[in-house]
Order: structure tokens, then C-alpha cells, then sequence
């Protein structure tokens, strides 16, 4: 078990991508902070990991600091240390148009997208730089949209452009103390976030198109593939993706 021994941290672990990850590092031997808004969903998932699982579930709004500080002072008293962030949690918004996006929910997805991101980094730095042995590794959920937009998606995407910009700035900042970041880019893993694509979703052209999806587990594999790595390694960026979904090329 590669991970035994090791201490994460998932957030958005109470479903979805976060919640495969969180199962796989448990598999894998890790001791699995769990990390949501949702007590209940953490508890949900702990279970899932099953009575040999050392997880911890912590209700955390990202979105704010308060929150995330409690969080990490958490896991100083249970792991006193942290080997891997894996920054996950997010959400998206109804497809509108652009004209028709309420400010509010605009400021709401930046909030958990991109500044949760932001606030668990920054913590996870302070944690990983203090610790000893030195180090860790940071995995950002970017998404494929982190790439190329779909229609009527203009605050998931900025947000997901925006990760992409800070896991390369994070990447430098954190080679002087031995911290790895890099991010990991998903396509049509099938979670509750995109049940929406059996029914079919917009293409850029206006059609309404089912899309293939992938097992979310394929992500929980990618993931432990990365943090497998020694701090002298890195995956800057890494796609998983349903292999006939419409990304490469013109689908």
C-alpha cells in the first residue's frame, strides 16, 4: 500500500470526484481527512472506506478562511502532518446566458472554485513548509474546461482557467521547500454532476448531444498515480477523460 503511513486531505469529498479520490487513497493506505460542507456526505463516504479506513470527516465551507484554518488546525492535532492536498471541492452554475447570470451566483462559484482553492493551498503551504521531513504534493482539480469552454459556462471556466494559472505559480513557489503541485483535468466522469449529459448536453454549435462519460474511479487511479510519486517527480497536468467524448479535435 503505497500510501501507508501518509496523511491527505480531499475536499468536495462528500460526493462525486471527491469522494472516489478519498476512497482510493484510503485503499491505498492513507490516512483520509475528509473534507465538506455536508457532515452527513463526509460520514457517508468515511463509511464507504470502510472500519480499517483512518478517515476524519471535518464540515469546512472553503470559501472561508475561518474555515479552512480550523480545518487545517484539525489535522495538526489528529495527523500532525500533511503529505497530500488534493483540492477538489467546487461547483458550477445552471447553463444561462451569460446577460442572465445573477451576480451572486457568480461571486458564489469564484468563492468555492477558485478562492477554496487558493485558502487550502495556502494552508496546506504553511503546514507542508513547518512540517519534518519538509514537503508534500498539491493535486488542484482543474477540468477539461480548464481548456476548452462549453456554451453558457463562463464562471466554471474562468475559474477553471484560473486554477490552471495557480497550479503554475504554486508549482514554482513551492519548489524551495519541497512541495509537488499539479493538477489533474477531468472529462465526463460520471457523478451526479453529470448525470445531465444521458439527457444530453449544448455543443458549441447549439445541438443537444448525449456525451459519453467514464467511471469516476478512473480519477481515484489517476490521482494515487500522481501522488505516487517521489518530490523529485511531478505531473504538472494530467487529462483523464471518457475516450469518445467530444474534446480532441472536433469530437
Amino acid at each position: 500500500m503505497r500510501g501507508k503511513g501518509k496523511f491527505a486531505l480531499v475536499t468536495g469529498a462528500g460526493s462525486g470526484v471527491g469522494r472516489a479520490v478519498a476512497l482510493a487513497l484510503a485503499g491505498e493506505g492513507y490516512a483520509v481527512a475528509l473534507a465538506g460542507r455536508r457532515l452527513d456526505a463526509l460520514e457517508e463516504t468515511a463509511s464507504l472506506a470502510g472500519a480499517e479506513a483512518r478517515t476524519l470527516p471535518v464540515s469546512t465551507d472553503v470559501s472561508n478562511p475561518d474555515s479552512v484554518n480550523a480545518l487545517f488546525e484539525r489535522l495538526r492535532a489528529e495527523f500532525g502532518r500533511l503529505d497530500l492536498l488534493f483540492n477538489n471541492a467546487g461547483m458550477n452554475a445552471p447553463g444561462v446566458l451569460v446577460e442572465d447570470l445573477p451576480a451572486e451566483k457568480w461571486l458564489e462559484i469564484v468563492g468555492v472554485n477558485l478562492n477554496g482553492s487558493f485558502f487550502c493551498a495556502q494552508a496546506a503551504f504553511r503546514m507542508m513548509k513547518e512540517q519534518s521531513p519538509q514537503g508534500g504534493r498539491i493535486i488542484n482539480n482543474g477540468s477539461i474546461s480548464a481548456h476548452a469552454p462549453r456554451p453558457d459556462s463562463a464562471p466554471y471556466t474562468a475559474t477553471k482557467h484560473a486554477i490552471t494559472g495557480l497550479t503554475k505559480s504554486l508549482s514554482l513557489d513551492g519548489r524551495k521547500y519541497d512541495i509537488a503541485v499539479g493538477q489533474v483535468d477531468i472529462g465526463n466522469a460520471a457523478t451526479p454532476m453529470t448525470q445531465r449529459m444521458q439527457r444530453g448536453v449544448k455543443q458549441a454549435d447549439g445541438r443537444v448531444e448525449v456525451e459519453p462519460t467514464m467511471d469516476v474511479a478512473n480519477v481515484g487511479t489517476a490521482v494515487c498515480y500522481m501522488a505516487s510519486l517521489p518530490l523529485d517527480a511531478n505531473v504538472p497536468f494530467l487529462t483523464v477523460m471518457a475516450n469518445k467524448m467530444p474534446f480532441i479535435g472536433r469530437g
